[in-house]
C-alpha cells in the first residue's frame, strides 16, 4: 500500500514539475524527476519512455532561398535491455536532380547517473536508401538499463510541401510531446488531426510582420502554432488484423493547399477531381497507356482464348491469359511510372502495367472496363475529401457484365476471376471513367470463406492410439490460401505444416488431394491420423479437437482504439463423431453453449450429442463482418477467448464399465 502510495506521489509531482518546467528542457539538462524514473506505471510492459519531445517548424531565407526548417529534440529513457533497440536511430531525407534536404547540427549524448557521454562525428553516417532517398544513421554510445538518450538535429528542406505534420503517437510510450510552427501567411496549408487521441494544447495566434524577403518591401504575418500531448499510450503496429497503422496513429497532418508569391503569382495545390479527371485524360503515362487497343488486337490472336461467345466467359479467358503471360515483379508501382507495351514483350511488369493490361485487353474485346485507383491495405486509406495522389499505390479493372460488378486484379496466378487479393482489400477505391466523371466504388470481398472438418475417430485400445480420418474442404479465400500453400511447400513441408496446426502429437498416416472436384478457390483433403490417448486408470481422456480455427486468442492487449479488420468474412464448422469402445460408457461431458454478437456479427455454437455407441461433437463460428469497430473490441476479445478455451480445454472422459 505504502509502495502504490510512493508511486502515485512520485508520480503527481513529476507531472505537476513536468508542467513547470517545459520551458527548461535545453539540451544536456537532465530533470532530477527524470533520472528518478524507473518505471512507467501507465504502461508497465514499456521498455522505453520519451520523457519529452519538440519539433519547431518555421521558414527561413538562406542564400536568397526560401527553405523550410525543423528543429528536432527529444530525450528518450531506457527502461529495461529490451529498450536498447531504440538506441540506434534512422534520420531520412528527400533529394531529386535539382535539390537536396539536409541534416545539419547533429548533437546526441548518452547520460549515465551524471556521466554523459557524446556521440562522435565519426560515429555518424550516411547511406542511400532508393534514387530519391538517404538517411544518416547512428547509434548512442554506453547505453545501460537506466539510459537516458538525448538527441536533436535541424533538417533544413527546399520543398515546403514536406512541412506534412507531426506524429504523436510512436511504438513507445511518451510523457509529452509538443509540435510548434511558424508559418508565413502567403503558405496555405490544410490540417487535420488523426488518431483517437485529444490534444492537451491547441493554440494558433497571429505574429505580425515576422517574415520577409529581399527586395519585396511588404513582410508576411505568420500564424503561430502550438500543439501538444501528454501521457501518450505506445502504438503497437503488430496487432492482428488491422489496416496500415498510419490510418490509427494519433498526429497532425498538413498539406499545402495554395502559395501567394511575393510578387502576387497564385499557385493551387489542393485539387478537385474533376481537375484529376481532365489531368487522366490527357496524360500520357494514363490516358496513353489505357488506349493500346490496336496493339493487344495484333499480339493476341484470336485462338489464343478460343471462340467464346458468352461474355463472361470471354472476360475470364482474358483475365487468364493475362495471369499466365505476366510474372509480377511484386512492386506496386505509381502514378507516372507504368509502360504496358514494354510490360507485356517482357512478360513481367508491376501491378499497374498487369492490370492496365487487362483492361486494355477487357476493352479491345468488347467488354467494358474502368481504371479503378485504389491502396494497398499497408499503404492507408486514401482520403475520400480532396484527392491527393500520392494515397494511391495500386490499380484495379472494374469491369460490368450482365449487370453485375466484377474487381478484377491479374497480378496473383492464384487468385480466381472476381475475387481481389487480400492486400488489396482496402474498402474502397476511384473509379476513373473517363467519359463521364470519376467517382468512388465500394471493395466487396467473398462472402464464402470457410473451413469445414468432417471427421471420425475410434479408440485402439491394444495401442493406446486414437486412429481417425478426416475430410479438410477449405472453400473461398480459405481455398485460394491453400492452393498456394500446396504450390509452394513440398509435400513434406506441407504434411508438417498440417501436423503443426493440429494437436499435440497428431500425426499423419495417410493424405490424399482430390483433384478432380478442387477448384482455384475450393480444396478437398482426405487425412488419415493418429495420436496418443491418455489413460489414467480406468478412464480415457479426450480433447477431440485435432484441427484448430485458432490455437491462441489474436487479441490480447487491454484496450484497442482502432477497428479490427478481418479483410473478408470467415467460418469454421467441424464436427468429429468418436466411437466409444466396447466396455466403456461417458463418464463426463463438457456443456453446450451459445455466444452471439450483435444481430449477426458473430456466432458461435459448441455441442454435444451421445448415444451408447458414439459422441458427435459440433463447433461452428462465423465472423460475418469483416470489419468491426474498436467500441466491440472488448466484446471480440471475450469471443475468441471463448472459442479458444473451448478448442484447447475441452475434455470428454470414458470410463471402463464396471
Amino acid at each position: 500500500m505504502l509502495k502504490r502510495l510512493f508511486t502515485a506521489l512520485f508520480l503527481f509531482f513529476y507531472f505537476f514539475t513536468f508542467s513547470q518546467q517545459e520551458e527548461t528542457h535545453s539540451f544536456g539538462k537532465i530533470l532530477d524527476t527524470e533520472k528518478k524514473l524507473i518505471s512507467y506505471e501507465k504502461d508497465t510492459t514499456a521498455n522505453a519512455v520519451v520523457l519529452y519531445e519538440k519539433g519547431d517548424c518555421y521558414f527561413k531565407v538562406i542564400n536568397n532561398y526560401i527553405k523550410f526548417i525543423k528543429e528536432y529534440h527529444v530525450k528518450i529513457k531506457i527502461l529495461d535491455k529490451k529498450g536498447f533497440k531504440h538506441g540506434t536511430i534512422s534520420i531520412p531525407f528527400y533529394h531529386n536532380d535539382n535539390s537536396s534536404e539536409s541534416i545539419t547540427d547533429i548533437q546526441a549524448m548518452t547520460h549515465n547517473n551524471g556521466v554523459n557521454k557524446y556521440l562522435k562525428k565519426e560515429l555518424i553516417y550516411t547511406k542511400d536508401l532508393s534514387e530519391r532517398w538517404k538517411e544518416i544513421t547512428f547509434t548512442f554510445p554506453d547505453i545501460r538499463e537506466g539510459s537516458i538518450l538525448e538527441y536533436k538535429y535541424k533538417h533544413i528542406s527546399p520543398f515546403f510541401y514536406n512541412l506534412t505534420g507531426w506524429e504523436f503517437q510512436s511504438d513507445i510510450p511518451k510523457i509529452y510531446s509538443e509540435f510548434n510552427a511558424e508559418i508565413p501567411a502567403n503558405y496555405i496549408y490544410n490540417r487535420s488531426l488523426l488518431g483517437s487521441l485529444k490534444l492537451n494544447t491547441n493554440e494558433s495566434k497571429i505574429k505580425k510582420k515576422c517574415f520577409y524577403i529581399d527586395g519585396y518591401p511588404k513582410p508576411a504575418d505568420c500564424e503561430v502554432l502550438k500543439y501538444a500531448m501528454k501521457n501518450i499510450p505506445a502504438f503497437n503496429e503488430e496487432e492482428e488484423y488491422m489496416l496500415a497503422a498510419s490510418n490509427y496513429k494519433s498526429k497532425i497532418e498538413f498539406e499545402i493547399s495554395q502559395h501567394f508569391g511575393f510578387n502576387g503569382e497564385k499557385t493551387n495545390y489542393t485539387r478537385s477531381w474533376e481537375d484529376v479527371d481532365k489531368e487522366f485524360k490527357t496524360d500520357k503515362d494514363i490516358g496513353r497507356q489505357l488506349n493500346k487497343k490496336n496493339f493487344f488486337e495484333k499480339n493476341i490472336p484470336l485462338d489464343l482464348i478460343g471462340p467464346v461467345t458468352d461474355t463472361l466467359e470471354r472476360a475470364k479467358k482474358l483475365y487468364e491469359f493475362v495471369q499466365n503471360h505476366y510474372s509480377w515483379n511484386e512492386k506496386n508501382s505509381t502514378y507516372g511510372k507504368a509502360r504496358v507495351k514494354k510490360a507485356f514483350n517482357d512478360k513481367k511488369g508491376n501491378a499497374w502495367e498487369i492490370n492496365m493490361s487487362l483492361i486494355n485487353l477487357l476493352n479491345a474485346s468488347g467488354i467494358k472496363s474502368n481504371m479503378m485507383l485504389t491502396s494497398t491495405r499497408k499503404n492507408g486509406l486514401p482520403k475520400r475529401s480532396h484527392p491527393v495522389m500520392s494515397d494511391f499505390n495500386y490499380i484495379l479493372s472494374k469491369t460490368v457484365i450482365g449487370g453485375k460488378t466484377y474487381l478484377l486484379d491479374a497480378t496473383d496466378k492464384f487468385i480466381p476471376f472476381g475475387y481481389l487479393p487480400l492486400r488489396t482489400l482496402n474498402h474502397y477505391g476511384r473509379v476513373m471513367d473517363f467519359k463521364k466523371e470519376s467517382y468512388w466504388e465500394v471493395i466487396t470481398p467473398n462472402t464464402k470463406n470457410k473451413i469445414n472438418v468432417r471427421g471420425t475417430a475410434r479408440i485402439n485400445l491394444e495401442e493406446n492410439l486414437i486412429e481417425g480420418k478426416y475430410r479438410l474442404i477449405n472453400t473461398g479465400y480459405y481455398g485460394i490460401e491453400t492452393q498456394e500453400e500446396i504450390d509452394d511447400l513440398s509435400d513434406e513441408d506441407y504434411l508438417t505444416q498440417l501436423e503443426d496446426n493440429s494437436s499435440e502429437n497428431f500425426e499423419i498416416i495417410d493424405y490424399s488431394f482430390d483433384t478432380k472436384l478442387s477448384k482455384k478457390d475450393v480444396t478437398i483433403e482426405t487425412i488419415s491420423y493418429q495420436i496418443a490417448t491418455s489413460t489414467v486408470g480406468d478412464k480415457i481422456y479426450l480433447n477431440p479437437f485435432y484441427v484448430h480455427f485458432a490455437k491462441t486468442n489474436p487479441f490480447l492487449s487491454e484496450e484497442r482504439n482502432f477497428p479490427i479488420d478481418f479483410g473478408y468474412s470467415r467460418a469454421f464448422n467441424y464436427t468429429m463423431t468418436i466411437e466409444i469402445p466396447e466396455g466403456y460408457s461417458i463418464s463426463e461431458l463438457p456443456e453446450n453453449k451459445a455466444i452471439r454478437i450483435g444481430e449477426n456479427l458473430a456466432t458461435l455454437r459448441f455441442g454435444i450429442q451421445d448415444s451408447e455407441k458414439n459422441i458427435t461433437l459440433s463447433f461452428d463460428l462465423s465472423i460475418n463482418e469483416p470489419y468491426i469497430l474498436s467500441e466491440n473490441y472488448e466484446i471480440i476479445k471475450e469471443f475468441f477467448s471463448t472459442a479458444v478455451d473451448i478448442q484447447n480445454n475441452t475434455l470428454i472422459i470414458l470410463e471402463k464399465t464396471k
